[in-house]
C-alpha cells in the first residue's frame, strides 16, 4: 500500500478505505475565496457497487491500493458478465459489466486485455490506447463532400456511438481513442 495525498487523485484510481477498495469517478478540486481549499471525491465501492460522495481536506492522505495486471483474452459477453481467460494458465473469469463502466465500449471478442487484479478479485481492466473497431450503422457518405468540418454519427459494432467523416462507410474499420471516445482514422 502507498499512500497518496487527495490533491494527487486521479479518475480510475482505485483506493483502499478500510476494507473495502473504491474506484474515483469523479473529483473536484475546490478552493473557496477565504476558505482552505479541499477535495470533492465521487467513488464506487467495487464490492457492492455502492456510490458514495466525500469531502476531503487537500492536506489528507488515502492508501492506494496496489494491483497486479495480467494479460487475458477477452472471449465473450453473457448479459452482464464479461468472460476473459488467462492467456498462460488458460483459466478464465467473469468481471460484471459494472465493475467495466466505460471500457464495455471498446471490448471486441479475441482482444488481450490487461486485467487487474487486487490479490485475486479482479477489479477492472486496463485498454490499449486505441481500438479498432468495424462501423455497423452510418448515413451513406456524401459525393464530393469535403472532410473540412462536417461529420456524421457512426454506430459501431459494441454500440458505441462516435462522430466520423463523410467518407467513412458502413461496413469500413475505424480506429478510437479510448481514452476520449473519439474517432482518430480509418483503420
Amino acid at each position: 500500500m502507498s499512500s497518496i495525498q487527495a490533491t494527487r487523485l486521479k479518475k480510475g484510481m482505485l483506493v483502499k478505505i478500510g476494507e473495502d477498495l473504491f474506484r474515483v469517478l469523479d473529483l473536484q478540486h475546490v478552493t473557496p475565496g477565504n476558505l482552505r481549499g479541499f477535495v470533492r471525491v465521487k467513488f464506487r465501492n467495487i464490492r457492492n457497487g455502492s456510490l458514495s460522495d466525500q469531502k476531503l481536506r487537500s492536506e489528507d492522505t488515502m492508501d492506494r491500493a496496489t494491483l497486479d495486471e495480467r494479460e487475458m483474452q477477452y472471449l465473450y459477453r453473457d448479459g452482464d458478465s464479461f468472460h476473459f481467460m488467462d492467456t498462460t494458465s488458460f483459466d478464465q473469469l467473469h468481471i460484471d459489466a459494472e465493475a467495466l463502466g466505460d471500457s464495455v465500449s471498446y471490448l471486441v471478442p479475441d482482444a488481450l486485455i490487461k486485467v487487474e487484479f487486487y490479490g485475486a478479485e479482479p477489479v477492472g481492466i486496463e485498454l490499449p490506447p486505441t481500438v479498432d473497431l468495424r462501423v455497423e450503422d452510418t448515413a451513406p457518405g456524401i459525393k464530393g463532400a469535403t472532410a473540412s468540418a462536417q461529420v456524421k454519427p457512426a454506430r459501431l459494432e459494441t454500440g458505441l456511438v462516435v462522430s466520423v467523416p463523410p467518407f467513412v462507410n458502413t461496413g469500413d474499420k475505424v480506429r478510437v481513442s479510448t481514452e476520449t471516445g473519439e474517432y482518430l482514422s480509418r483503420a
